[in-house]
């Protein structure tokens, strides 16, 4: 399968805060498909480090509060030509950029609320299977249909 993944689940140090969020579990379960690594945030153009970003409402706000949708959606439609033909996506949870199913509330006070990130959102609705990392068994499923039917 070919799979799209947020590159800081490989061990990218691409976060806002210059980390990554390096995942085994996932990375094991990759090995032998065609790995596509993306980041909508380096995509934009974010400087290493930079300011949180949230969403709030239908906009991306940076912590200091300049308005940075149109520059993270850019990033986002060019993470998502690199994607488009793969089978399923990987992404960080919570990310504004990568969030599936959570993201912050806007407020930087550390609050989730349901929601998907700008990327995720693209995704979605060009029909790409999208999973985030916490979701480790479904991706198993996802992967290995035959072994869950034992």
């Amino acid at each position: 399968m070919r799979i799209g993944i947020s590159a800081c689940l490989l061990g990218d140090k691409v976060r806002y805060d210059q980390t990554d969020k390096r995942n085994e579990d996932i990375i094991n379960l990759l090995k032998g498909h065609e790995i596509i690594r993306i980041c909508p945030e380096m995509s934009a153009g974010f400087s290493l480090p930079h300011e949180p970003l949230e969403i709030r409402g239908n906009s991306v706000f940076s912590k200091s509060g300049e308005d940075v949708s149109s520059k993270l959606l850019e990033g986002s439609r060019s993470c998502f030509k690199m994607i488009k033909d793969c089978d399923l996506v990987i992404l960080k949870s919570k990310s504004p950029s990568c969030g599936y199913k959570k993201i912050y509330d806007g407020s930087f006070s550390g609050r989730l609320i349901d929601g998907n990130g700008i990327f995720t959102s693209l995704c979605i609705e060009n029909g790409i299977t999208v999973f985030n990392e916490l979701q480790l068994e479904e991706i198993k499923e996802y992967l290995n249909p035959a072994d869950s039917a034992q």
